[in-house]
C-alpha cells in the first residue's frame, strides 16, 4: 500500500506552510461537510471501520515494530497490547452511544440537545504512542462527524502515515471519503504545526509542554493534556504482593512510556521493608548510594533528561550509565531512595522520568504522604492523578478533597487505569485533561463528547420564580438587612 506521507505534495521545507496547509483544510472541509449529513448508523459503521485498521492483528503488528523501530522507544509486546486494548476499549465506549441528532430531552427544563460537529480537528500526537494516540484520535472525531489531521511528531510520523493508509484502506470498504482523516507531510516543522492548528475549528494535542502551550497559544479552541508525574501512596495495610505486582507492571510497561506511571512511591512508616522486599521479587534492583548518584549523571547531564534514556530497558539504562553489579542485567526496573526534601530540579529524581526508574520515599504517616504528593505535584505533575495502596476510604476521600489531581487511582496497575480500563468507569482514552492545576481547558478523560458542539433547544416551562424572602431570610435574621 501507498504511504500517504509521500503524497503529491511537495515537502514542507519547500513552500510557504500556509500554502500547504490551505489545501489539506479544503480537502477536509469538503469532506466532512459531506459526512455531516450521516445518520447514526452511517457514522458507527465508518468509526468500526478505523478501529479495524489499527486492531486487525497484521497490522497492529506491523505498526507496534515499526513504532519501535523508528522511534526506539519501548517495545513491540507492550504496544501490540497497548494498539489493540485502547481501541478495543474506546470502541466499547462509542458502542450505543449517540453523537447524531437528539442526544437528550429534559422536558422538566425543556431543553433538548443536538449533536453538532466541530469541524476540521488538528490532533498533536506525540512519538511515545505513534499508533495508538492518532487512532484513538481520529476515532472519536470520526463520531462526531469531523475531519482530522494528524501532525505526528517526527519520530512518529512513518508510523503514522502507515495508520492512515490501513484507515483509507478501511474507509473505502464503507464508502466513505478518505479526506475525512489527513496527515501533515514530512517533514514536520513547528511553523507547520502551528499553521495547521490556525486554520483547523479545535486543537487536541497531546505531548510535550510545548506542544501544549502552542495549542493553547494557536488562537484555536484547544484540549491540551497535563504533564504527568505520577506519585503512588502505600500505607502499612496495603497487600503488598499484590501492590509490588501492579506497580512493577504499571513501571515497566512499554519501558514507561506512558505519562501515567509511577514516577515515585511514598511509602508510609511500617509499609517500608515488606514493600520493599515485594518490589525486589518484580524484578526492582535498589541502587546504592554511589550507583544513584552515578544513574542521576547520567540521566540527567545538565539537569536535564537526556534522551538515550527515554523508554528503554531497565539493563540498557543499566549499561549507558556505566553500572556493572550483575543484578542490574536482569533488573525490570531501578529504585532509587531520596530524602523526603529531595524535590525539585536539583532534585531530578523527583520528576517524570519516561523510563523504569522510580524514587522511593519514606515518611511516617498518611498526613506526611499526603504533603509529600502535594510537594511532589508542586514541582511536577500537578492535575493528573494520585495512585493509593492500602488506604482507608475515609483516607482515599482525602486524598480527592486535598490533593490537586483529577483523579485517586485506588488500589489499580495505575498506567493502565487512567486510560480507562475494562475494570473501572473511566473512558478509554490516551489524552488526560488535568484541570486548571495543569493548566488545561478540561479535567476530564479525553473522549467523543470533546469532539462535539452541542445545540440546545429551549422551550418555556412553567414559571420557577422567587422572592427575596425566599432567598435572604435566613441572611437578614442572621446579619441584618
Amino acid at each position: 500500500m501507498s504511504n500517504p506521507a509521500a503524497s503529491a505534495l511537495p515537502a514542507a521545507a519547500d513552500r510557504d506552510v500556509a500554502a500547504i496547509v490551505a489545501p489539506l483544510i479544503a480537502r477536509a472541509r469538503a469532506a466532512q461537510e459531506s459526512f455531516a449529513n450521516a445518520d447514526q448508523e452511517t457514522v458507527d459503521r465508518v468509526v468500526t471501520a478505523a478501529g479495524w485498521a489499527i486492531v486487525e492483528p497484521g497490522r497492529n503488528r506491523q505498526l507496534a515494530e515499526q513504532a519501535v523501530r523508528e522511534t526506539g522507544l519501548g517495545n513491540v509486546a507492550d504496544k501490540l497490547r497497548k494498539n489493540r486494548r485502547k481501541t478495543l476499549g474506546l470502541l466499547r465506549d462509542l458502542h450505543g452511544a449517540r453523537s447524531v441528532g437528539v442526544l437528550s430531552e429534559d422536558p422538566r427544563t425543556g431543553i433538548c440537545e443536538i449533536a453538532r460537529p466541530v469541524g476540521v480537528v488538528a490532533a498533536i500526537t506525540p512519538s511515545t504512542n505513534p499508533a495508538a494516540t492518532p487512532a484513538n484520535n481520529l476515532i472519536n472525531a470520526l463520531k462526531g462527524r469531523n475531519a482530522i489531521i494528524l501532525a505526528p511528531s517526527p519520530k512518529g510520523a512513518g508510523t503514522c502515515a502507515s495508520l492512515l493508509g490501513y484507515v483509507w484502506h478501511e474507509l473505502d470498504k464503507v464508502s466513505a471519503p478518505r479526506d475525512l482523516v489527513q496527515m501533515l507531510p514530512p517533514p514536520a516543522s513547528k511553523a507547520l504545526a502551528a499553521e495547521l492548528m490556525r486554520q483547523a475549528d479545535l486543537v487536541v494535542a497531546t505531548g510535550s509542554p510545548a506542544n501544549v502551550r502552542a495549542a493553547y497559544a494557536s488562537g484555536t479552541p484547544a484540549l491540551g493534556v497535563g504533564a504527568g508525574n505520577v506519585a503512588a501512596i502505600v500505607t502499612p495495610n496495603a497487600d503488598f504482593a499484590a501492590t509490588a505486582v501492579g506497580i512493577a507492571e504499571s513501571k515497566t510497561f512499554d519501558h514507561a512510556t506512558s505519562c501515567s506511571s509511577e514516577n515515585s512511591l511514598v511509602v508510609v512508616g511500617d509499609a517500608w521493608q515488606p514493600l520493599l522486599d515485594a518490589l525486589r521479587r518484580q524484578g526492582g534492583v535498589l541502587a546504592g548510594a554511589a550507583e544513584q548518584a552515578q544513574l542521576q549523571r547520567a540521566m540527567f547531564p545538565d539537569g536535564k533528561l537526556a534522551p538515550a534514556f527515554v523508554a528503554q530497558a531497565a539493563p540498557r539504562l543499566a549499561t549507558l550509565a556505566g553500572l556493572s553489579a550483575p543484578e542490574y542485567a536482569d533488573a525490570r526496573f531501578i529504585m532509587v531512595h531520596e530524602a523526603a526534601a529531595a524535590i525539585g530540579p536539583q532534585h531530578p529524581f523527583s520528576g517524570e522520568k519516561l523510563s523504569p526508574v522510580l524514587t522511593l520515599y519514606r515518611v511516617a504517616d498518611f498526613d506526611a504522604a499526603i504533603a509529600q504528593v502535594r510537594a511532589i505535584y508542586d514541582y511536577q505533575g500537578k492535575g493528573h492523578s494520585v495512585g493509593v495502596h492500602g488506604a482507608s476510604d475515609a483516607e482515599i476521600l482525602r486524598l480527592g478533597f486535598e490533593l490537586p489531581v483529577c483523579r485517586v487511582i485506588v488500589e489499580q496497575t495505575h498506567c493502565v487505569a487512567v486510560g480507562g480500563a475494562f475494570d473501572n468507569g473511566l473512558p478509554f482514552s490516551l489524552s488526560m485533561g488535568c484541570g486548571s492545576w495543569g493548566g488545561n481547558s478540561f479535567s476530564d478523560n479525553l473522549n467523543y463528547r470533546h469532539f462535539l458542539n452541542i445545540t440546545r433547544i429551549v422551550r418555556p416551562i412553567a414559571l420557577r420564580e422567587t422572592s427575596e424572602e425566599a432567598l435572604f431570610a435566613d441572611y437578614w435574621q442572621r446579619y441584618g438587612r
